[in-house]
């Protein structure tokens, strides 16, 4: 059972090495199809809005699928988008292959958290889906810097590397994975949107919106803050990403643990103001590698922490409903990445490359604010051992 699972986080591995390593080869992207940085970044763009756009949708038209046939359809769809980009000719086609790949991830993440939960008993299907989307953090922590040090001459041979850790799943599922059980009456699409009624919810749905937005805004474009102290270098980048990576995994399970003590209000308006700080200063930490170190440590571990809190809070708001809503705080998840894209580009070209970090506190101060206006003390749910087990979902 063990193997069954941790097959189905390589699965959750590749689609996120894929979609978070992008950050780390845009100058050589960019370079090599003569576009800008700015523009290299809606490689992110594309692939995070088709996933929050795609996700509900395909979970609605697959859900009679078997589900082998789907996590192999998904990882087929996947594993080939991004063979298509590493042989993408220029940039029109390389955009393209990313949407393509969207496809695969949003079909494959959802199904596999399905089934995660279908080969264990009741009692431990919360620590079945930790181990099939523990591959997302790991991709933040170890599929990120490895594929940026593989493509620090050659930005392809990152996309390559993902095509391969794509037909590792494809034959480990394959091998591995028969005989699942069939799967269960699934809501229409009508019924994962109707929670947006609510406003608590649609409240902690912006909240959740507004916060990737701040985040990824500094990420995506992360090789044009960390330039002054690279200098270009990229063992000294991938070391930063390596060190952030780290600091992700290192926020998410400390996060989880204050959310269990305080609840997620305490977490959100407490860490989303650290993040906040950190990006004030960013401009100032970014010009040395000493500076730049620290910066790559605090900026995700207050970061990843509000993370946890976030789908915490819409759990506590309508437990019962708790997939549906945990659907809705991934597609604004990805809404998030991809504005950040667009936010990024914009922040750079008006501020310059120095200074474009000062967009992401002040949305980070918005969505601050937004959480404080949005709840009350009193609406804090008391402290909940599945806290921890929630974060995981965000991304399914």
């Amino acid at each position: 059972m063990r193997l069954r699972l941790l097959l189905l986080a390589l699965g959750t591995f590749a689609v996120g090495t894929d979609g978070m390593v992008i950050a780390g080869i845009l100058p050589l992207v960019s370079d090599d199809l003569d576009v800008s940085v700015s523009a290299a970044g809606q490689m992110i763009t594309v692939f995070a809005l088709a996933y929050a756009v795609l996700a509900p949708v395909l979970a609605t038209a697959t859900a009679r699928w078997p589900r082998l046939r789907t996590l192999l359809t998904a990882l087929v769809v996947f594993t080939l988008a991004n063979a298509l980009s590493a042989l993408a000719p220029n940039f029109g086609l390389l955009l393209a292959t990313r949407v393509l790949a969207a496809v695969g991830a949003a079909l494959y993440t959802p199904t596999a958290n399905a089934v995660a939960t279908a080969l264990v008993p009741p009692e431990r299907r919360g620590r079945a889906i930790a181990t099939v989307m523990g591959g997302l953090t790991v991709a933040t922590a170890l599929g990120v810097p490895l594929g940026t040090w593989i493509g620090r001459t050659d930005w392809r041979l990152t996309m390559w590397l993902v095509t391969a850790l794509g037909a590792a799943a494809f034959a480990g599922v394959g091998l591995m994975l028969r005989g699942l059980p069939a799967p269960q009456p699934s809501p229409g699409l009508r019924a994962r949107l109707a929670p947006l009624a609510n406003r608590p919810v649609l409240g902690a749905a912006a909240t959740t919106f507004l916060v990737f937005l701040a985040f990824q805004t500094v990420f995506i474009y992360y090789t044009v803050a960390a330039a002054p102290a690279t200098e270009g270098d990229q063992s000294k980048l991938t070391l930063l990403l390596l060190v952030s990576g780290v600091a992700s995994v290192a926020g998410s399970s400390l996060g989880g643990r204050v959310v269990d003590r305080w609840g997620p209000r305490v977490v959100i308006l407490t860490a989303g103001t650290v993040s906040a700080a950190v990006a004030l200063a960013l401009p100032w930490l970014m010009q040395s590698m000493t500076t730049a170190l620290i910066a790559s440590a605090l900026n995700p571990l207050a970061g990843w922490a509000v993370a946890v809190a976030l789908p915490a809070r819409l759990v506590s708001l309508d437990p019962p409903s708790a997939p549906l809503l945990l659907s809705l705080n991934s597609s604004a998840l990805y809404l998030g990445v991809a504005a950040a894209g667009v936010t990024g580009s914009a922040a750079i070209a008006v501020l310059g490359e120095r200074w474009f970090p000062f967009t992401s506190t002040l949305l980070m101060l918005l969505a601050v604010a937004l959480a404080a206006v949005t709840t009350r003390r009193a609406a804090s749910p008391s402290p909940s051992s599945t806290a921890r087990s929630t974060f995981v979902l965000t991304k399914s």
